[in-house]
């Protein structure tokens, strides 16, 4: 296994900074990818070159982080946040404090789906994936959060959730 990752590790940046276009995130996504496959090399069974195998892998993954970036930015526009309102770094320990205590208030298995998705960055489908549950259930639990907070906070509470999600 070492090997693989001494001998593929650079070809494989490429082909992700190739598509990402951030040289962290590429290393990231790569070494995500060699975990995976480790994890799971009894069950993979390989009928093209390793090479192969690792490039269309590190594609996929690429592209599933391009899609994750463009929904995160998707959420950002669905609510609406101006950027000359984002809020000064000296108001977030009140705001901060608040959301919590907002948080708090959410059944314990929507609390841990939003906290996933927005300070994690997980996609519904690892959400659901991880906790046993359906993508539609993940969804639902994600829009009852959202009008909870809606609700129960101003607005400018929720610009500085989405604020600290951007900061994790």
């Amino acid at each position: 296994m070492e090997l693989l990752f001494k001998e593929y590790f650079p070809l494989l940046c490429l082909v992700s900074f190739g598509i990402v276009k951030d040289r962290d995130t590429a290393k990231d996504i790569v070494q995500e990818f060699f975990i995976s496959y480790w994890q799971r090399k009894e069950a993979i069974s390989l009928t093209v070159s390793f090479k192969a195998y690792a490039i269309k892998a590190v594609k996929n993954l690429s592209l599933k982080n391009l899609e994750k970036a463009k929904k995160q930015k998707s959420v950002l526009e669905n609510l609406s946040i101006e950027r000359s309102e984002e809020p000064k770094i000296t108001d977030i320990p009140s705001a901060n404090g608040s959301i919590l205590a907002l948080l708090d208030q959410l059944p314990d298995s929507r609390r841990q789906i939003f906290i996933s998705a927005i300070l994690n960055g997980q996609s519904y489908a690892e959400i659901a994936e991880n906790q046993g549950i359906s993508i539609n259930t993940v969804k639902t639990q994600m829009k009852r959060a959202y009008a909870f907070l809606r609700q129960e906070s101003a607005q400018k509470i929720i610009h500085s959730l989405v604020w600290l999600s951007l900061m994790h």
